[in-house]
């Protein structure tokens, strides 16, 4: 199973109960999907810096609205 994965670029679903559990992936599927992640992490925080206004709200307003 392993050989077919690191040299077939092969994914291999396992099941359990029928159903599918976990995938078996290659070496470059792993760090691909890595960096994708990666890459919507940093989209995500560039988002976020874009649309902040630069107003703050302290802790205890933060909780006092949390309580409402």
């Amino acid at each position: 199973m392993l050989g077919r994965v690191m040299y077939g670029v092969e994914r291999i679903g396992v099941t359990r109960h029928g159903k599918l559990a976990a995938v078996v992936v290659g070496v470059a599927d792993a760090e691909a999907l890595e960096a994708y992640e990666a890459e919507q992490d940093r989209a995500a925080y560039r988002e976020a810096m874009a649309d902040d206004d630069g107003e703050r709200v302290s802790i205890e307003d933060l909780f006092d609205e949390l309580r409402r």
